[in-house]
């Protein structure tokens, strides 16, 4: 999709990422999933090849505020620009050799997402989408001729112009903002923080529907002054309304560190929702801090259990009906 050759030594860079690889023919990119074949020219190695492939509710994603109670058709593949040692689908974005799954052509993904009821459209999840961007492409423009809408749930690091292409036929997107500290983002996640933070701005600035999340890990990212600079930031640039999803950890891959609790996930939640307006926590049971309520009058609108989600008081246009207030933009499939 973005390359530039090198002619001199036959190497070709691959301009996806902030990553920038610079490869030898026939070598593959950080991702694991992008391949210089030769005349300058970085391909992906597994168009085409599924790894995931299920309706999920629109919830699980998680977008909150994006025609929620409905499904939507969901999608992955291999490989991942970031190397998270707390990655929960590392078996699918770090350690694979030999992919398994199955081939499906775009066609056959639309096909099957106009069959669902309910459905939304076609999340591209499970795996990084970055670093498949020519089967997303495909799919999304083939998508949205036939009425579908599409989701793409990222690590948001991305180079601008490859970004700016992705939102030209993106409708919504989840993006994982893993840590306000770039620090943090080079000793645990192999990046940086600012490709991540610009790609949210100019998703919001494009206007399209955005959601954030961030995977609360002790000692890692769950102090309250990180939580403070990450949500002003997310208010300043983005919008109070932007809905922010706190999610616990639980051990996974090479991380061991114990799970999140609960109380820490109830404390950073009340500091979050000093700055926005919408603050979910994820990965949690018998609560009611993934309901939604308006921010003006304290109305519960919305509630949820699991991935059940009920409507209580909200109109058929998304505004509170005690006092009018827009909560949802992106209400009813129909």
């Amino acid at each position: 999709m973005v390359s530039k050759s090198d002619d001199i030594n036959g190497k070709a860079v691959c301009g996806i990422c902030p990553h920038n690889c610079s490869l030898e023919p026939g070598a593959t990119g950080k991702c694991g999933a992008r391949k210089n074949v030769g005349n300058g020219l970085v391909v992906p190695t597994y168009y085409g090849l599924v790894s995931g492939y299920a309706v999920d509710p629109i919830e699980k994603k998680p977008l909150y505020h994006f025609f929620p109670g409905s499904v939507i058709l969901s999608v992955g593949s291999y490989g991942c620009n970031l190397k998270c040692d707390f990655c929960q689908n590392f078996s699918i974005s770090q350690e694979f050799s030999v992919p398994q799954g199955r081939k499906l052509l775009p066609s056959d993904i639309v096909q099957d997402a106009l069959k669902v009821e309910n459905n939304t459209g076609i999340a591209f999840t499970y795996n990084e989408p970055v670093v498949w961007p020519e089967y997303m492409r495909d799919i999304a423009v083939m998508a949205k001729d036939a009425g579908l809408r599409t989701v793409m749930v990222s690590n948001g690091y991305v180079n601008p112009a490859p970004l700016r292409e992705m939102i030209s036929y993106i409708d919504a997107f989840n993006i994982d903002l893993k840590f306000f500290s770039n620090e943090s983002y080079k000793k645990y996640a192999g990046g940086t923080l600012d490709p991540v933070l610009k790609s949210i701005s100019a998703i919001a600035k494009a206007g399209r529907h955005l959601e954030i999340t961030t995977l609360v890990i002790p000692q890692l990212n769950d102090s309250a002054g990180e939580m403070k600079a990450l949500t002003s930031w997310i208010a300043s640039e983005t919008g109070k309304d932007t809905p922010l999803h706190i999610s616990r950890y639980f051990p996974v891959f090479r991380r061991k560190t114990e799970s999140t609790d609960p109380s820490k996930i109830e404390e950073l939640h009340l500091i979050a929702s000093e700055n926005l307006s919408f603050v979910y926590a994820g990965n949690l049971v018998n609560t009611t801090l993934s309901d939604t309520y308006c921010p003006d009058c304290s109305t519960k609108v919305t509630s949820r259990s699991g991935y059940t989600t009920e409507h209580i008081r909200i109109t058929s246009d998304g505004n509170c009906t005690k006092c009018g207030r827009k909560i949802y933009n992106y209400l009813t499939c129909s």
